[in-house]
């Protein structure tokens, strides 16, 4: 069964949790990491990558030098659901390794 699209009290709460996240056109979640340099950005891409292959939920990453932008969302549910949100806690624990 499908995850269920999270109504927009919901985001904002979980929002709240995640106040380093951004939503943007309303169905996106979105978080710009900066790093001391372009190999400790990698380094985190690749551990976003592990986090998001156990989790078999994948963000949109882009790499422009040593800033990292995260965004996720859940196609099936047409907007976002609980697995984003726990996505981008993953994706934040990843940060701190």
């Amino acid at each position: 069964m499908a995850a269920a699209k999270l109504s927009e009290e919901r985001v904002a709460q979980l929002l709240a949790e995640r106040s380093a996240w951004k939503l943007t056109d309303g169905k996106w979640i979105v978080r710009k990491y900066r790093f001391q340099t372009y190999l400790e950005g990698i380094s985190f891409v690749n551990r976003v990558a592990e986090a998001a292959e156990k989790l078999n939920h994948h963000p949109f990453i882009v790499i422009e030098y040593k800033l990292i932008t995260l965004k996720l969302t859940s196609w099936h549910a047409g907007g976002l659901t609980e697995l984003d949100f726990t996505a981008a806690a993953a994706f934040d624990a990843a940060l701190e390794r």
